[in-house]
């Protein structure tokens, strides 16, 4: 017979990096479990690109997101040993933004998602970033978290989302919907 020992976590907390655990509903986890959707929402969106650049963008983009996880999920003692993702990254994705802007029409208003699979799969992830930003943002404010550049990157990643989503849109041959009529 196995104890709960045998099976961590199933006494409803998970380890940080790092000495101790958290119950697995405190706001550093929700901050990863959100982190973690939107590394899947990524991937999900890379699956379905079309366009060529996409892809490579999306993946680099992941690889960041998991230097970002590990910082959250390290205790205060250990962040620095768990601090990599610097102004280097956010200059490349802001770079990258750029770059996929200047090849699409921005519509002057917002959109309705769903003219392409691969557009409809980059505004999902966009969403998820933008709730992983919020509960970054929760942790920031409490002090659990010092980083700012952690809520920068999440921020240009939703931008660079929504200018894919615009690119695979047009690869697919399609116009992007408007919300209003």
């Amino acid at each position: 017979m196995s104890s709960a020992k045998d099976h961590l976590g199933d006494d409803g907390t998970t380890g940080l990096l790092g000495e101790g655990r958290l119950p697995k509903y405190h706001p550093r986890l929700e901050a990863l479990g959100a982190l973690d959707e939107a590394s899947a929402a990524l991937g999900l969106a890379r699956a379905f690109s079309l366009a060529a650049q996409t892809g490579p963008v999306l993946a680099q983009a992941q690889r960041d997101l998991y230097a970002l996880m590990a910082e959250v999920a390290a205790t205060p003692e250990n962040v620095e040993k768990f601090r990599s993702l610097g102004a280097g990254h956010l200059e490349w994705l802001e770079s990258q933004a750029r770059a996929i802007s200047a090849l699409v029409d921005l519509p002057g208003e917002f959109i309705l998602p769903g003219d392409t699979q691969s557009g409809a799969a980059l505004d999902l992830a966009r969403t998820v970033v933008r709730r992983a930003e919020r509960r970054v943002a929760e942790l920031l404010d409490k002090g659990e978290l010092t980083n700012r550049l952690l809520l920068q990157y999440l921020n240009r990643l939703s931008t660079l989302c929504f200018s894919l989503e615009l690119l695979e849109n047009q690869q697919a041959g399609k116009s992007t919907t408007l919300a209003k009529k």
